[in-house]
C-alpha cells in the first residue's frame, strides 16, 4: 500500500507534458511569437463552425468522365481505322460503349486487332475497355475496373489543381484532402462567400479550340451555346488544346474598355497556332470553355505572336475567375458541390463564448456537487477532474485533432461521465469502511472492487463513440474524439491519479479509518436503504409502456423535425441590419418558386433562420436556389449578412441518414455481444430491451420538443445509448458479486439488494452528468440545444430505466429460465479463476422467487 517512487515519477511527468502540452492554449498570441521553439507552441486547431469560414464536398462526376472517355474513344477509332485505311458506315457513342460498324465485314478482324491498343491495362489481367463484336459490328465497352481508375486518377489530378485555384483566392491554412473513393473536402478559414470559390471548384475550365463545320463534317459536329444563346456547330475534332495555355491575365479592351482575357501559348502551342490560324483565314474559329462557347471569331489573318484575346460580356470579377482557372489548368473531370456549409467570423466566436461559459459553468457545478457529497474527499476527485480536462486538451493538441462546437459539448459532457469514476470508488470505499476495515486496506479494497466496473461502463461508452466516428463527419467526429479522450484519459486520472493522492493523504495523515461523508452529514440516498423496488415493478412497468406508446405515436403526428443533414435543401442563418417585419420576408422568399419555404427568428428578433426544401435537379440546383435566396433576402435588407449557410444535396442527405441509422442499430448491437459476454443471456437481453426503449423514449422528445433532428442528435442518441448501457452495466456488476456472496437469497432479493447499493451511485453520477449538460441546454445557443437538451432528459430516463425497466426483465427472464430448466445465472466473473464448473454450479437458480441449487 505504499507509492512507488518511479510510478509517481511517471505520473508526474505525463501531468508536466500534459501541462506543456495544453499552455498554448490560453496564452496570447504575443507571448507564442517568442516562445521557446523547443516547447510545445501549437494551440488546438478551430473547427470553421467556431473561427468562420467555408466548408465545401465535392464529388468527381464519374457519368460526365465516362462520357468524356466514351468521347475520346469514338474519334480515337475514327483516327485509328482512317489512318489504316479502314473504311466504316457508322461510329456512335452510346451509354458507356462506342458502335462500330464497317463498310466492308472482311475487315472486321483487323479492325479489332487495330482497336484492341486502345485499351489501357488495369491491373494485372483487365482493362478499362473491353473490345468485343455483335451482329452489327464491333462494340469498345468501359469496364467498371477501368471507370473506377479513372475516376481515382482523376481525384488525384483534381486535388493539384485545386491547390492552385485556391491560392488564386488567397486564402491561409487551407485544407484539401481526398474523402473516400470519390470526393474531395476544402474548408477554407475565414472565407465566409463561398460563392467565388464555388465558381472556381465547379468549372473543370478545359479550354480548347475548335473549327466550326456543318453536318458534313468527317468528325462530326456538337452544337455548343454561347451566354446570349447563339448556336455554333463546333466540330469534335480539337485542333488546339487549352493544355498548351502558358498564362492568363484579366485585362481591359483598348478600344472598348470592356473587361477581356488574354492568354499566351507555350512556344509549341505558339507553332501550333499560327499554322492553323494560316490555314484557315476568313473561316470561324470558335474558343470553348466547358462546353460553352466563350467567342467565335473569323480568323481575319495568321496570328505568329502565340497570344491572343477572349472578349465578351464579362464583368471584372468574371474576367479574373476566368484568367485564374485558366492559370491553374484544367481539371480532368466536372466537380459537383455536393455539400457546402459556410459560418461568419462573429457568429463563431459568439459560439466560443457560449461554449466557454458553457465548460465554466458546468465545470463549476460539478466541482460545488463533488465538494458538498465528499467533502475535503470530493476535493481530490476535482482535481482529477481537472486534470482531465486539461489532459484532454493536451491530448488534442497532440493528435493535431480539430476542437468544433460539437466537441465542446463533448469536453463539457466528459466532465459528469469523468466523475462516474470517482463516485464509484468513494461508494466503494465508504463500504469497506463501514466493514470495519482500516483506511488503507478499504483504499485498497475500494479500488478493486471498483475498477471491474469503472471498465465496463468505460468500455460501452467508447463503443457508442467509436461508432460515432466512424459514421459520423464534420463536427461530429469532433465530439466522438473529445469524448473518447476525455474517457480514455479519466482511467488514468480517476483511478491512477487519485489513489495514489488518497493514499498519500492516509499515510501522512496517519489516518486509521477513513471517512467520507457529506459536507452537511447529509446522504441523499441514507445509508442501509432497503426500498423493494421489485414489488412496484408493474408499476415502473406500465408507465414505461405507457411513455413508449405516447412517444411512438408523437414519431407519427407531429413526427421528427429532420434537420438540413437529413433532409437535405438549404438552410440560412441571417442577421438583419434591423428589425423587419417577418411577412416582407416571406412574401419575397415564397415568390422564388423554390418549394416550402420555413422563416422564424432565433436567439433575438435581428436573427432569422430561412429553410428551402430540396430542389429537384440534382446537386447542381441547390447551388442556384443559394443565391435566388440571396439576392432575394438584399432585395428586403440590402445590409443583411449571412452568418451560416448549409446546403446539403440529395446523396449527402440520404447517405448521412443511412449512416447515422446504421450507427446507432450497430451501437445496440456491440452493446449486446459485450454485455452478453461479459455477463450472460438474460443480462444482454434485458439490457438492450431498455435500451430500445431508452431511444423510444428520447425519440420522443425531439418529436415533442420540435427541435431539429440532424447529425448532432444522433451524436446525443448514441451517447446515450453508451450512457444507458454504462448505468446499466454498474448495477449488473453488483448484481454478479451479490450472486456469488448471497448464495442462498432468491434472484429477487438479489435484484432489490444490489439496486438498494447501486441507488446512491446511480443517483449521483445522473446527477453530475446533468449538471455537466444543463449550462449546455441553456446557454448553449441553437447550435448544441439539439444535443444538450436531448441529452438531460434522457440521463433521467436512463437512470430510471435501470431500476424500473431493466431489472424487471431481468428478474422475468431468470423466472422464466428457471421454470424452464435452463439452469442458473452464473455467478462468476468470466475472469475469475474460481468460477463454478458446470457440473457443480454454485449460483442461484430461479425456479419460482429462485430457491438455492446445490
Amino acid at each position: 500500500m505504499k507509492n512507488s517512487p518511479s510510478l509517481v515519477a511517471m505520473y508526474l511527468a505525463i501531468i508536466l507534458a500534459g501541462l506543456l502540452f495544453a499552455l498554448p492554449n490560453v496564452l496570447p498570441a504575443s507571448v507564442l511569437e517568442r516562445w521557446p521553439t523547443y516547447l510545445p507552441n501549437q494551440p488546438v486547431a478551430l473547427g470553421l463552425d467556431l473561427r468562420g469560414g467555408s466548408h465545401l464536398v465535392l464529388e468527381v462526376d464519374g457519368t460526365e468522365l465516362r462520357q468524356e472517355r466514351v468521347r475520346n474513344l469514338a474519334e480515337d477509332s475514327r483516327r485509328m481505322l482512317r489512318d489504316a485505311d479502314i473504311h466504316w458506315r457508322s461510329i456512335s457513342a452510346r451509354e458507356g460503349s462506342v458502335s462500330i460498324v464497317l463498310r466492308s465485314p472482311e475487315q472486321q478482324d483487323r479492325a479489332r486487332e487495330l482497336l484492341a491498343a486502345l485499351a489501357n491495362p488495369v491491373g494485372a489481367v483487365r482493362h478499362d475497355v473491353e473490345v468485343g463484336q455483335n451482329a452489327e459490328g464491333i462494340t469498345l465497352t468501359l469496364t467498371p475496373e477501368g471507370l473506377h481508375q479513372s475516376v481515382g486518377r482523376a481525384v488525384e489530378q483534381s486535388l493539384e489543381v485545386i491547390r492552385q485555384r485556391v491560392d488564386q483566392v488567397g486564402v491561409s491554412e487551407p485544407t484539401i484532402q481526398r474523402i473516400g473513393a470519390d470526393r474531395i473536402l476544402v474548408q477554407l478559414p475565414g472565407l465566409q462567400d463561398p460563392t467565388q470559390l464555388r465558381a472556381l471548384l465547379g468549372s473543370t475550365a478545359k479550354m480548347s479550340f475548335h473549327l466550326l463545320g456543318d453536318a458534313s463534317s468527317p468528325d462530326g459536329i456538337r452544337t455548343l451555346r454561347d451566354d446570349g444563346g447563339n448556336a455554333y456547330p463546333v466540330r469534335n475534332t480539337v485542333v488546339l488544346s487549352g493544355d498548351r495555355l502558358s498564362d492568363a491575365s484579366a485585362g481591359f479592351d483598348q478600344q472598348t474598355g470592356e473587361p477581356t482575357v488574354n492568354f499566351r501559348f507555350d512556344r509549341a502551342g505558339a507553332r501550333e497556332f499560327a499554322d492553323i490560324t494560316q490555314m484557315n483565314v476568313g473561316r470561324p474559329f470558335a474558343i470553348v470553355l466547358d462546353d460553352k462557347v466563350l467567342s467565335a471569331p473569323v480568323i481575319r489573318e495568321p496570328i505568329i505572336g502565340g497570344s491572343g484575346q477572349i472578349s465578351g460580356s464579362f464583368s471584372v470579377q468574371e474576367a479574373s475567375t476566368l484568367s485564374a482557372l485558366l492559370r491553374a489548368g484544367a481539371l480532368p473531370a466536372k466537380l459537383t458541390v455536393i455539400e457546402e456549409r459556410s459560418v461568419g467570423a462573429d457568429l463563431g466566436s459568439d459560439v466560443i463564448q457560449k461554449g466557454i461559459y458553457a465548460g465554466i459553468a458546468a465545470f463549476a457545478l460539478v466541482f460545488l456537487f463533488m465538494f458538498v457529497l465528499y467533502g475535503g474527499w470530493g476535493l481530490i476527485a476535482n482535481i482529477a477532474l481537472a486534470l482531465n480536462v486539461v489532459l484532454t486538451i493536451a491530448g488534442m493538441s497532440v493528435l493535431g485533432a480539430t476542437l468544433t462546437l460539437p466537441g465542446i459539448a463533448g469536453i463539457v459532457l466528459g466532465i459528469g461521465l469523468a466523475v462516474d469514476a470517482n463516485v464509484l470508488i468513494n461508494e466503494r470505499i465508504r463500504e469497506e469502511t463501514l466493514k470495519g476495515k482500516g483506511a488503507l486496506s478499504a483504499i485498497d479494497a475500494g479500488f478493486k472492487r471498483a475498477y471491474a466496473t469503472i471498465m465496463d461502463s468505460n468500455v460501452t461508452a467508447l463503443i457508442a463513440t467509436l461508432l460515432l466516428f466512424w459514421f459520423g463527419s464534420g463536427p461530429v467526429r469532433g465530439f466522438a474524439i473529445t469524448m473518447a479522450l476525455g474517457i480514455v484519459i479519466s482511467m488514468f486520472t480517476a483511478v491512477s491519479v487519485v489513489k495514489v493522492m488518497m493514499l498519500s493523504v492516509a499515510r501522512r495523515g496517519r489516518l486509521k479509518t477513513i471517512h467520507i461523508r457529506p459536507l452537511f452529514g447529509f446522504r441523499l440516498v441514507p445509508d442501509g436503504t432497503g426500498f423493494d423496488f421489485m414489488k412496484r415493478r408493474f408499476a415502473g412497468l406500465g408507465l414505461s409502456a405507457l411513455l413508449v406508446f405516447a412517444s411512438v405515436v408523437l414519431l407519427f403526428k407531429p413526427g421528427l423535425n429532420f434537420g438540413i443533414d437529413f433532409r437535405g435543401g438549404i438552410q440560412m442563418e441571417v442577421a438583419a441590419s434591423a428589425t423587419e417585419d417577418l411577412s416582407r420576408y416571406r412574401a419575397q422568399l415564397e415568390g422564388l418558386g423554390l418549394g416550402e419555404v420555413s422563416l422564424q427568428t432565433v436567439g433575438d428578433e435581428r436573427r432569422l433562420l430561412a429553410r428551402v426544401e430540396r430542389q429537384p435537379g440534382g446537386e447542381v440546383q441547390q447551388t442556384i436556389a443559394v443565391e435566388r435566396l440571396k439576392a432575394a433576402i438584399h432585395a428586403v435588407d440590402p445590409q443583411a449578412s449571412f452568418e451560416r449557410t448549409e446546403v446539403v444535396g440529395p446523396k449527402v442527405s440520404g447517405e448521412l441518414a443511412t449512416a447515422g441509422v446504421l450507427a446507432v442499430f450497430l451501437a445496440s448491437l456491440a452493446m449486446l455481444v459485450y454485455i452478453w459476454a461479459r455477463f450472460e443471456w438474460p443480462f444482454a437481453v434485458g439490457a438492450i430491451v431498455t435500451l430500445v426503449l431508452d431511444v423510444v423514449l428520447s425519440l420522443g422528445v425531439f418529436a415533442v420538443t420540435g427541435l431539429d433532428f440532424s447529425l448532432t442528435a444522433i451524436a446525443a442518441l448514441l451517447t446515450l445509448v453508451g450512457y444507458s448501457v454504462n448505468d446499466k452495466v454498474v448495477v449488473y456488476d453488483r448484481m454478479r458479486e451479490n450472486l456469488r456472496s448471497q448464495r442462498k437469497a432468491s434472484l429477487r432479493d438479489v435484484i432489490n439488494l444490489s439496486i438498494n447499493q447501486t441507488l446512491t451511485r446511480s443517483l449521483y453520477t445522473s446527477v453530475t452528468a446533468f449538471l455537466a449538460v444543463l449550462p449546455l441546454a441553456v446557454w448553449g445557443g441553437p447550435a448544441v440545444a439539439s444535443f444538450a437538451i436531448p441529452m438531460a432528459v434522457g440521463i433521467v430516463i436512463a437512470a430510471c430505466s435501470s431500476i424500473f425497466i431493466a431489472a424487471p426483465i431481468l428478474l422475468f427472464l431468470g423466472d422464466w429460465r428457471g421454470r424452464r430448466g435452463g439452469g442458473a445465472m452464473c455467478a462468476a466473473d468470466p475472469g475469475d479463476r474460481t468460477s463454478v464448473a458446470p457440473s457443480r454450479p454454485r449460483s442461484v437458480a430461479m425456479p419460482a422467487e429462485g430457491g438455492v441449487r446445490a
